[in-house]
Order: C-alpha cells, then sequence, then structure tokens
C-alpha cells in the first residue's frame, strides 16, 4: 500500500533539523512506523526483532548504530533505550539522529530524564477529513489564524455520508474499507485493548469486562465533562461496578496507549465575574471508537441525531488537534457557571486564539454564533488579546462570514 501523506510530515521533518531525537507518539496502527520510515534512513524494530530487543537489553547502545535518522521502532519494549538515546544525543551534538516511535507512554520514571534541549515529542493522531480525501482543505486553519477571511467554499458531505465517515475513522488501513468491515476491524482493536494491551502499561492485570464497560460510558458520554463517579455507576454488570476510586487508574491506562484523549478547559482573564468550569471534556483519540464501543452502525447514530451532534464535536476536535499542531496550537473548551459554552479554543504558543462552536444543523447557526460573540464579550481582551476568529463548523453547506463576523464553516472545507 502506497503511504499515504500525513500532516505531521512536516512538523517531524523541522523537529528533526532542530533536535537530536524526535518521539513520535500515537495509539496503536494509527501509522507511526511508516510515517518514520519516510526521514528515517535506517531502522531496527523492538516488537519484532527479538535478536535485537535481547542486544538492547544486554545493552542499549548496540543497536543505536545506523545512518541517521534512525528509526527505533516501539522503544518502549526496552525502557532503559531513553537515557541511552539522550546521552548518544549529548555526545554526537548534531541534530536529527534518532525518531522514537512507541503506541503506549511508559510511566514517569522511565522518562524522568526529560531530554530537554536535545529530544522532542510529536503527536500522531488519525487521519483527518483532509488527509483522507473528504475535505477540500480550501479553508486552511492556517490562514484562519493570520487573520484572512476564506473565499467561498462548498462541502458536498451528506449527513448520511458524515454518519458513515464518523464510523469508519482515520485509522489508515481502515478508513477505506467497508462501514461494516471498518467497525468489525475497530471492535476487535477495542477488545484487545480490554484484554491484552491496556495490561501492559503498568503491568496490573484488569478485568477485560470492566475495561470494556470503562470504554463503553465513555462512549456514551463521548465530548462531554462526565466525572468519574458517573462512569463508575456506569459499569455496573453481572457482577459490581469499577469502584470510584480505580477509575482514574482505568482512564490514566487508556489516556497511556493514546486511546482516549482529554479535552481541558481553557482559563482566560474575565470581564465579568462569571465562574469557569475546570473539568475536561472526554474524547476518544477518534470517535470511530466510541461507535464502536456501542456497536452504533450509520444507521443507528441516524436515528440518533442528539448523540451524533456529541460525535461530530469530537470528530471536529481530532480535526482540528491534527490541523492546530501544526501551528504550534491545541484545543481547549470553555464552560462557565452560567452555562456558556464554546466547544473548541483554538491556542497557539504566542497567545493568539479562536472560539469554534460545533453545530451538526444549520438551523443551529445562529444559536452558536451567539454563543461566541457572548463569550467574545466576556474575554479580558486587553489580557488575552482580540480572536483570531470566531466560526460556526457545521456539517454540509457553504463556507462564509456573517454580518457579525462569525464564519460559517463546513467540516468538509478544512483543512491545515
Amino acid at each position: 500500500m502506497a503511504y499515504q501523506p500525513r500532516i505531521v510530515d512536516k512538523e517531524l521533518a523541522r523537529q528533526l533539523k532542530a533536535m537530536g531525537a524526535v518521539v513520535l507518539e500515537g495509539p496503536k496502527a494509527v501509522g507511526k512506523t511508516e510515517t518514520a520510515r519516510q526521514q528515517a534512513t535506517s531502522e531496527v524494530h523492538l516488537d519484532s526483532d527479538l535478536a535485537a530487543r535481547d542486544a538492547a537489553e544486554i545493552d542499549p547502545a548496540l543497536i543505536l548504530s545506523g545512518s541517521t535518522p534512525r528509526l527505533i521502532d516501539e522503544w518502549q519494549f526496552v525502557p532503559e533505550i531513553w537515557n541511552q538515546v539522550r546521552r548518544e544525543v549529548d555526545d554526537r551534538q548534531v541534530p536529527g539522529q534518532f525518531i522514537l516511535t512507541g503506541s503506549a507512554a511508559p510511566s514517569d520514571d522511565v522518562t524522568r530524564h526529560t531530554g530537554a534541549g536535545r529530544m522532542t515529542r510529536v503527536r500522531l493522531r488519525p487521519m483527518t477529513l483532509f488527509e483522507v480525501g473528504r475535505s477540500t482543505g480550501e479553508v486552511s486553519l492556517g490562514d484562519l489564524l493570520e487573520g484572512q477571511v476564506p473565499e467561498p467554499a462548498n462541502s458536498n458531505i451528506t449527513i448520511p455520508e458524515l454518519a458513515e465517515l464518523i464510523c469508519t475513522g482515520g485509522w489508515p488501513a481502515i478508513h477505506s474499507l467497508p462501514v461494516a468491515d471498518a467497525q468489525q476491524a475497530l471492535g476487535n482493536y477495542l477488545e484487545e485493548i480490554a484484554r491484552t494491551d491496556i495490561n501492559r502499561v503498568d503491568g496490573v492485570i484488569r478485568d477485560p469486562n470492566k475495561v470494556s464497560r470503562v470504554i463503553r460510558s465513555l462512549a456514551r458520554n463521548v465530548a462531554t465533562q462526565v466525572a468519574a463517579t458517573v462512569i463508575a455507576a456506569d459499569t455496573a454488570g453481572e457482577d459490581e461496578p469499577v469502584a470510584r476510586k480505580t477509575v482514574p487508574e482505568y482512564l490514566s491506562a487508556l489516556e497511556r496507549l493514546w486511546i482516549i484523549e482529554d479535552q481541558p478547559a481553557w482559563a482566560p482573564q474575565l470581564r465579568s465575574r462569571s465562574s469557569m468550569r475546570t473539568a475536561a471534556k472526554r474524547h476518544f483519540i477518534d470517535p470511530c471508537l466510541a461507535a464502536a464501543a456501542l456497536g452504533a452502525d450509520p444507521q443507528r447514530l441516524l436515528s440518533d441525531l442528539n448523540f451524533l451532534g456529541f460525535l461530530f464535536e469530537s470528530l471536529v476536535v481530532r480535526d482540528l488537534r491534527v490541523y492546530a499542531q501544526l501551528h504550534h496550537g491545541k484545543i481547549f473548551h470553555y464552560r462557565d457557571n452560567t452555562g456558556l459554552e464554546v466547544d473548541a479554543i483554538v491556542e497557539q504558543n504566542d497567545g493568539r486564539w479562536a472560539g469554534v462552536e460545533v453545530k451538526l444543523g444549520s438551523n443551529q447557526i445562529d444559536q452558536g454564533a451567539q454563543s461566541l460573540l457572548t463569550f467574545s464579550n466576556r474575554i479580558d481582551q486587553a489580557a488575552c488579546g482580540a480572536p483570531a476568529f470566531l466560526a460556526v463548523v457545521t456539517a454540509r453547506g457553504y463556507a462564509y462570514q456573517r454580518p457579525d463576523g462569525v464564519m460559517v464553516l463546513p467540516i468538509g472545507t478544512l483543512g491545515p
């Protein structure tokens, strides 16, 4: 299968020019190895090459020789490699020496020597609609952040097609399969997570049934600020539910496998006396996992437009995260005690920010725009600056700017 170019390719190349080693992180089967191979000139695979793994366990330096950048695939199988790579980068004093890939984040004590100034991390997420060829990319997030108004653009994605795109997801080997086959593969993926992968993260043996129940609870509450107490109560089955005190441990293990990725709350300075809510929103790395966990096919999603709306919000957050990462940005959300919410805040490292509301139906655009304008007026712009843009992201239709300045942007027109 030919390599499908990824948005992260540019960031990986940029970081290799500046840093001695780059750690490419992301969930299993998201394409880390193939992405790294596009820029590596030699490689070793610690998940499949047992001889190399044995050598690395005897002396990690034995597997670091080779032309650079050298790919060390699934490095977490021999965690001692972290410090050896760090020392090797120190000795060589040349950028672009190593690419480390991993499908699970080792415990903090493994990477306690941070590698600051020598190593950096790059996140690889599932493919966006632009990367799989279902968004035109005519509306560039980078241009929007620079204050540019997009040219008129149209998305021809229908709501039924959107439901299919949510169910198939952005995994390179899965997204082009028929929907039923893709969902079967994703269901198998989650089963493997629950049975084996989660136990490798920290050595704790967990009941696969309870892991699956936590995953299903997260799926039912996707794109919400659901609390651990609610998740615990929601896991009741034939036996006792997952204990409230252990839910954070389940969530931590799933985070370290890159299966879930919370969306933190934004904390700007406000003009008003409103108090901000600080709980994160819960998301899977790709909303297809939520659909697969619940066995929800496109027809079922179309019969429950409220739940489809939450999954659509999660899809937009997935794509915004990938686009924003290229521009040194992160995605937050906002909610305060008055009930005012903004689904996504794009914030760049230099402090520039933008607000995004996500609305599945075009009849909700006015509501989304009003929320954004109210939110913008509550921000202390003397301290935070004016927004680079405000936008309502919709499922379909045309991209345009409203008279009040708010953009309307169909997901099928967005790109990096």
